[in-house]
């Protein structure tokens, strides 16, 4: 039996899954680096995690995901289509941003190649986690929960009016 050649992308995995947006590489690159040099030997690292941008999507300009690390899982705004739709913030400075399913502090951080971007931490440090799984899972489930509008109010139940109440006006 011949081989049938197959051609996979350039920035697809090994298995063939669908190439990765370039900011999602770049992204991992410079948080692997910020581990193995100032994070490197500090002891609230859980080395069951390693750095993993998950589920980025274009969202009103921007750049939205989670990243996981070894020591935080934060959600994360980048410069995404429109160049301000991500305002520059001194680290430390916050903004509030709406998301479908509420009204959220994000920090501004700068690093390096990356340049800026703004920040929700949702776990620090992440010593309760025992896999990789697990905080992709904790990180994917905090994703969908902020692009999910909360449920309307059920309407309330329908009065019941007794004839008495109806003869006398109750």
């Amino acid at each position: 039996m011949e081989a049938i050649p197959v051609s996979i992308p350039a920035n697809a995995d090994a298995a063939g899954a669908p190439p990765r947006h370039p900011q999602d590489v770049a992204l991992e690159a410079v948080f692997a680096d910020v581990r193995r040099t100032r994070m490197a030997g500090l002891d609230f690292l859980n080395d069951r995690l390693h750095v993993e941008a998950i589920g980025f999507r274009d969202w009103n300009g921007t750049r939205v995901g989670a990243l996981v690390t070894p020591w935080s899982i934060v959600i994360m705004i980048l410069p995404g289509t429109a160049a301000d739709a991500v305002p520059r913030l001194a680290t430390g400075r916050s903004q509030a941003w709406a998301f479908p399913s509420g009204e959220y502090e994000f920090y501004g951080h700068e690093e390096g190649s990356l340049g800026h971007y703004q920040q929700c931490s949702l776990f620090s440090p992440v010593l309760e986690f025992d896999s990789q799984d697990a905080a992709r899972e904790a990180a994917n489930a905090a994703l969908g929960a902020l692009f999910t509008a909360p449920a309307p109010p059920a309407p309330p139940p329908p009065r019941t009016v007794s004839r008495r109440g109806l003869l006398l006006g109750g």
